[in-house]
């Protein structure tokens, strides 16, 4: 099973600025890093820009529009992501209340854990695309 823990964005990542005790902070997030490395379960990981450094495409009224960022509300964006892939959901679970503040210890911060989907979720759906995605072997 794959899990995707994402850090909520809030003002200071957005506006790029880095936490207190940064040095603290990435030595911390390395070793959370190393031993999920270590166990086998991290596929992924990566901080995020800011949004001011992006864009979102919208899909409204059959039409498309690319608008670039910053993007308003920081309580909807992401900051970064760890990308795990476990034997449960209770492993994940423990796995996220492993990780480290990332936002510093004390401050306030949040991180979002979801599971993603898996081909043979859709299988039951009688979906002939999930067939494509094995093909490609990204999934």
């Amino acid at each position: 099973m794959r899990f995707m823990l994402m850090v909520r964005a809030n003002a200071d990542t957005e506006a790029g600025r880095c936490p207190p005790n940064m040095d603290t902070l990435m030595a911390q997030m390395a070793a959370f890093h190393e031993e999920l490395a270590r166990a086998g379960a991290l596929l992924d990981t990566a901080g995020l820009q800011p949004s001011a450094r992006g864009w979102r495409v919208r899909w409204s009224g059959g039409g498309q529009q690319v608008v670039d960022g910053p993007c308003a509300d920081s309580k909807e964006l992401i900051a970064g992501y760890t990308l795990i892939q476990v034997r449960s959901r209770e492993e994940a679970m423990e796995w996220a209340r492993r990780f480290p503040n990332p936002m510093g210890e004390g401050r306030a911060a949040e991180i979002e854990v979801r599971p993603l989907y898996e081909l043979d979720d859709l299988d039951d759906r009688g979906l002939a695309a999930p067939d494509r995605f094995r093909q490609l072997g990204t999934l």
